[in-house]
């Protein structure tokens, strides 16, 4: 018997239970009598959030002081898995010194639309890349002690309704695209912990879904860590243990825990599972407390270390006349309402708190840069302002250079809630019509955590793609308009020219009650190079100050060595990038490109690189769902060899040997085979899925405990549907004064199991059944039944508290 099942033998059956949800919203549950202590956990994919005083999982409340590192979408831009892991060790050496075990990221869900929410948090459309750099942070961070968590797992690609939506995916796909990048991470990296997503995935909760966590996670890839519920994304307790499910956080008191003791004294859940998951938190504490004493910081290191990274992933998009980089003393005019208040971050859970905060402004003054001026130019809501336009166009005027600061408002990319549209705001592209009338030399800065439309584009020079650079991102900036670094960005999602060219366009996100995943494996370039569609810029696109050229390209089965050489006049990067796709039928629908693999070099002028980059399993497989296996299909595939997805100047056609047959495409799939998307009727997207489509509808009746919150609006009882008016006119007020409600938008998203799941034990899933039964119309039994509850609960979870303390204190 190993220590740690020699300890778990020595709990009582309620403590084992209650090691199984939080003590409160960031700690797990101390039991002193056997020296396990409690371990904090902060959210953290850009930079610590541990917070200080009032606790919440939103980012409302303040947070300790942090590096606010560039965004997981900025950081993918760079490509650099060796920064990636740079940044890591940085994010768990901070994570270390604020006494906090338990880091929750980092994010590497697919960008499934580019309209999703938290995209800013996400690394790219693509599993490799994705993968690959989530697990040099996750490498990173492991390595000072602290357990990384990566999340959300699994296919949390919206966030309406992102705790009761079910993701209606088919295998191959599920396996393919939304599962490969957590395989990456778990098989190559070695999470200590992972986090389960809130959404259900084919009928069944992420978090007690014994398909992801039991078949795949645990038994397939060999993960031996922690499953950590995203904060309120526990469902049932007893069906989390079975399945696989560590934790429930944050404290819903004791409820769940009184639950598991009754259902092990009933014999409907094996102790042997609630003893597993026991095990599974008592290794994650014994590893995150290992650590003999916290790590020391140098917050100037790590705010170079930002600085490099926004620098590092800037994409150069277009570069008219080679206008960039501008010379010393070039005239420069700063327009934009970003130019003073920086968009560096999202909004949500992951807001930093940051040590520091640089301004273009600031940064172009004191740079070589001639500064003649800054000027607002438009209002951040989008309400037109004459006033800021005539004084922008006055100051272009007076300058070579107009350096222009667009952007997306806060409003637009937010936990809880997705965007509208692709376009900047059209106040902004006023400014820019109008004083590119006045100055043709205009540059255009991006502040987004995600891709926008650009028909404005032959109104800007030169248009640079910041994305979210974090707390030193307007420095880093100031470093490429200069020249004092090269762009190294390279684009981690494919431009579309409009949204309505997006594979999703006619279905993200879903309003029903379910999320049906049509397209298949054709997310971003997936889709675009199969059906042909035409971008802005394509995935992987980026410019340099220098140039590059790929020659003497060694193609063949087992990878591809390529030279790479600087053919410009200074030092700068590049990435070489491989992709493989099926030549003629095939077995199953395959996109006409897709990334196996890519290397991020750095050259000095006029230097050659020969570099390798060999193929490992994932290149050329697909996942054969009757066999429920990993299979290799023999025949021709081409492999390009180039610097974006479109970029085919060295190639080849390679016979390879596969572990199956080649075969070719059922007749009912035909639409699939080169991403005919509007063509998938239900019945071929029941084919592709192997099952009937579920049901997609929200059932009528009455309200219940997983139904979202919003449905409030239509409730049968007329207190219910006032509650809901009060609540709507709140978020309406909050979304026109361009800042996000992040409660409001936690509990329209959220079923009615959140009152009881987040409450620390206030509340019990007895009263909200109560308050379900006076929602429902039932006013009178509803009010005896809340009253009832309300008491009864507080008795239950006094008892039961009382008694895990005098278990967990008394000596042995």
């Amino acid at each position: 018997m190993t220590d740690i099942e020699t300890l778990v033998s020595e709990l009582t059956l309620l403590e084992k239970a209650a090691l199984l949800s939080g003590d409160n919203t960031w700690q797990t549950r101390p039991i002193p009598r056997v020296d396990l202590p409690a371990v904090w956990m902060s959210d953290g994919p850009h930079g610590i959030r541990k917070q200080l005083g009032s606790a919440d999982h939103l980012g409302i409340a303040g947070s300790e002081k942090a590096t606010c590192f560039p965004t997981a979408a900025t950081v993918a831009s760079s490509w650099d898995e060796s920064l990636a892991g740079e940044i890591g060790a940085a994010l768990g050496r901070e994570a270390s010194a604020q006494g906090v075990h338990v880091l929750l990221g980092p994010g590497l869900n697919i960008k499934r639309s580019p309209l999703g929410g938290r995209n800013f948090e996400y690394f790219s459309e693509d599993p490799e890349l994705a993968g690959r750099l989530a697990a040099a942070y996750v490498r990173g961070i492991q390595s000072e002690g602290v357990a990384a968590t990566p999340k959300h797992f699994a296919v949390n690609s919206q966030e309406l309704r992102r705790m009761v939506s079910d993701s209606v995916v088919d295998e191959r796909t599920l396996r393919e695209i939304y599962l490969t990048a957590f395989e990456i991470v778990v098989r190559e990296a070695q999470p200590w912990a992972i986090m389960s997503a809130y959404n259900l995935i084919n009928g069944a909760y992420a978090h007690e879904n014994p398909h992801l966590l039991r078949d795949i996670l645990r038994d397939e890839w060999g993960f031996d860590g922690a499953v950590i519920s995203d904060w309120g994304g526990g469902n049932d307790a007893v069906a989390a243990v079975a399945a696989g499910g560590t934790v429930e956080m944050p404290s819903p008191g004791f409820d769940s825990a009184r639950a598991i003791v009754a259902a092990v004294e009933a014999g409907e859940l094996s102790e042997a599972d609630v003893d597993a998951r026991v095990a599974e938190v008592v290794a994650l504490v014994r590893r995150v407390t290992a650590r003999a004493e916290a790590a020391v910081v140098d917050l100037d290191a790590h705010h170079a270390l930002a600085r490099r990274a926004a620098a590092e992933s800037a994409v150069l998009l277009k570069n008219d006349d080679a206008l960039l980089p501008l010379a010393a003393g070039t005239s420069v005019a700063l327009v934009g309402d970003f130019v003073r208040r920086p968009r560096y971050q999202g909004a949500g859970s992951s807001l930093v708190n940051p040590t520091r905060l640089s301004t273009l402004a600031e940064s172009a003054i004191a740079s070589p840069l001639d500064v003649v001026g800054v000027a607002d130019g438009f209002r951040r809501d989008g309400a037109p302002d004459t006033r800021l336009l005539t004084e922008a166009v006055g100051l272009a005027s007076r300058a070579d250079v107009v350096v222009l600061a667009l952007g997306l408002p806060e409003i637009a990319e937010s936990e809880g809630l997705d965007r509208s549209s692709l376009a900047l705001p059209a106040a902004q592209l006023e400014v820019l019509r109008a004083v590119r009338a006045v100055n043709r030399r205009t540059v255009v800065v991006l502040a987004a955590g995600g891709v926008v439309e650009t028909p404005w584009l032959e109104d800007a020079a030169a248009l640079v793609h910041a994305h979210l650079g974090g707390q030193a991102g307007a420095e880093a900036l100031v470093d490429v308009l200069t020249g004092a670094v090269d762009p190294g960005g390279r684009l981690a999602e494919t431009m579309p020219v409009a949204l309505s060219d997006t594979a999703t366009a006619a279905r993200f996100p879903s309003t029903r009650r379910t999320a049906e995943y049509r397209e298949g494996p054709f997310v971003g370039y997936r889709y675009t190079e199969t059906a042909g569609v035409p971008v802005a810029f394509p995935f992987g696109f980026g410019l340099s100050y220098t140039s590059f050229a790929l020659s003497d390209a060694e193609i063949t089965a087992e990878g591809v060595t390529v030279t790479l050489t600087n053919t410009g006049a200074r030092a700068g990067s590049d990435v070489v990038q491989v992709y493989v796709g099926r030549v003629g039928d095939s077995r199953v629908p395959r996109p006409g490109a897709e990334l196996a693999t890519f290397a991020k070099v750095h050259l000095d002028a006029g230097a050659s690189a020969r570099v390798h980059l060999p193929f490992g399993e994932r290149a050329f497989r697909y996942f054969d769902v009757p066999t429920d296996t990993w299979q290799v299909e023999s025949g021709r595939y081409r492999v390009t060899v180039g610097r974006h997805v479109q970029d085919r100047a060295l190639a080849a056609e390679l016979d390879i040997a596969g572990t199956v047959a080649a075969g070719t495409l059922d007749p009912v799939l035909a639409p699939y085979r080169d991403a005919r998307l509007s063509e998938v009727t239900d019945a071929v997207f029941a084919r592709l899925l192997g099952r009937p489509e579920p049901p997609s509808d929200w059932p009528a009746g009455p309200l219940g405990i997983n139904d979202p919150m919003d449905r409030l609006a239509g409730a049968r009882s007329a207190l219910a549907r006032g509650a809901f008016g009060i609540l709507d006119r709140r978020r309406r007020a909050a979304e026109a004064k361009g800042t996000p409600d992040l409660n409001i938008l936690f509990l329209f998203n959220g079923p009615f199991r959140v009152i009881s799941k987040m409450s620390g034990g206030l509340a019990t899933r007895r009263l909200t059944d109560a308050l379900l039964t006076l929602v429902n119309g039932q006013t009178f039994r509803g009010i005896g039944r809340v009253v009832a509850a309300f008491f009864g609960g507080r008795r239950a979870e006094k008892q039961t508290r009382e008694a895990f303390r005098v278990a967990s204190e008394r000596s042995n």
